[in-house]
């Protein structure tokens, strides 16, 4: 008996290993690909460089390696905690009895799953997670997915595969996670208009998850019009996703990408950055702008504006974070918007004038919200687009 008992947990012991590994090396797949965002913007700026006069492009060079350096040493720091927060996070196995545990090998059998180990863990938030390690005994071509339900029903919890889960269950052994389901689940609507004298728009976006059940969406609005003002956007859009995916703190990850933009010398740019970050577990949501317009969380007809009074990123050294909390309830709205909305408006009232429209409008789908707010802003300006606008929704809601 003992034997066996010491067997079980050096079983469960070996499987928290793997589990470390395998979010180091998503962290680790991230921060090559940030790497190579930055190994073509430097390539970029070598070939810009090489018309320079020796003494100009000498102080120019000199003044980058100074930011480099400082840009480094924060990417290293960064990575350090990182590395101290994963090896800190504790887990606690839940016992599962031998009968229960047999009931499930059972119904997984019945499906020609055969199953090696199963564990519940309670994850560092108190939240649940199962790790089991399985294989397919016949060619049904199950998914992980079907299991996830199927495990959900007999272990009375509302599971979800974990992103780096394999798509089918395979004939090796092969270890997958299910994490406990949040409890909201969200709709995106996204509408845009482009400058009229442009082809491109300066605005972009990316809604993403950072995190299992955890919700980030990015706005940026490159300052101008234009390929340039798209290019400054961008950049400030997928670095973002790139260092909140690999793990960074989300002040860390601004000061880098603001290092960035100031790097560009006299070809720099400034841009915007309005980030919405949402817990589906708790409904928590922190808006955290620099020098973007404001956003709004419609509750029913009433309306929460959230602005800000900073400049963009790109201007100082230390960009000036504004950053606010809320929590959100089943049925909200959360509505971002470019600058190029606000102008539209006339009068000088427009931020009122929104929040009005907001406030009184009925529609309940997110895509349909966010072109009606993008059309009445286009006829207030009598169809005249002066400025890129662009207009993000998410509506959110409690899973039933």
């Amino acid at each position: 008996m003992k034997k066996q008992v010491l067997s079980e947990r050096e079983e469960f012991n070996s499987i928290l290993p793997e589990y470390g590994r395998r979010k180091l090396l998503t962290y680790a797949d991230s921060i090559r690909e940030l790497a190579e965002s930055f190994r073509e913007t430097e390539n970029n700026r070598e070939n810009t460089d090489i018309v320079l006069e020796n003494d100009r492009r000498d102080y120019i060079w000199q003044k980058r390696l100074n930011e480099n350096k400082d840009l480094m040493i924060a990417h290293l720091q960064e990575m350090a905690q990182i590395m101290t927060q994963l090896a800190e996070e504790s887990r606690r196995c839940v016992p599962m009895g031998e009968r229960r545990f047999k009931q499930v090998s059972h119904a997984l059998r019945e499906v020609d799953i055969q199953l090696k180990n199963l564990y519940l863990i309670e994850n560092e938030t108190g939240r649940m997670e199962v790790t089991l390690t399985m294989r397919n005994i016949k060619k049904n071509n199950l998914s992980s997915e079907e299991i996830g339900d199927l495990l959900s029903v007999l272990l009375n919890m509302r599971l979800v595969g974990a992103q780096d889960n394999a798509f089918f269950v395979g004939a090796d052994w092969e270890t997958f996670y299910y994490v406990e389901e949040a409890r909201f689940h969200v709709l995106t609507g996204v509408a845009k208009a482009t400058k009229e004298t442009e082809r491109i728009s300066g605005d972009n976006y990316a809604f993403f998850e950072a995190n299992m059940g955890n919700l980030t969406v990015v706005l940026s609005d490159g300052m101008g019009s234009g390929e340039k003002a798209n290019n400054d956007s961008t950049m400030v859009v997928e670095l973002m996703q790139k260092f909140l995916e690999a793990g960074f703190q989300m002040e860390t990850a601004i000061q880098m990408i603001n290092s960035a933009l100031l790097a560009g010398g006299e070809n720099s740019n400034m841009s915007t950055l309005d980030l919405c970050s949402m817990d589906l577990y708790s409904g928590e949501c922190h808006f955290v702008k620099v020098g973007s317009a404001s956003s709004y969380i419609k509750r029913q007809h009433l309306v929460d504006r959230i602005s800000s009074g900073n400049l963009p990123m790109g201007v100082f050294k230390k960009p000036d974070l504004e950053a606010v909390g809320r929590t959100l309830m089943d049925g909200d709205y959360i509505v971002m918007i470019s600058d190029g909305v606000l102008d539209a408006l006339s009068q000088g009232i427009g931020e009122d004038m929104l929040s009005e429209l907001i406030g009184n409008t009925n529609l309940e789908n997110p895509g349909e919200m966010a072109n009606a707010i993008l059309n009445f802003c286009i006829h207030q300006s009598r169809g005249k687009i002066r400025d890129d606008m662009t207009v993000l929704v998410i509506g959110i809601w409690k899973r039933e």
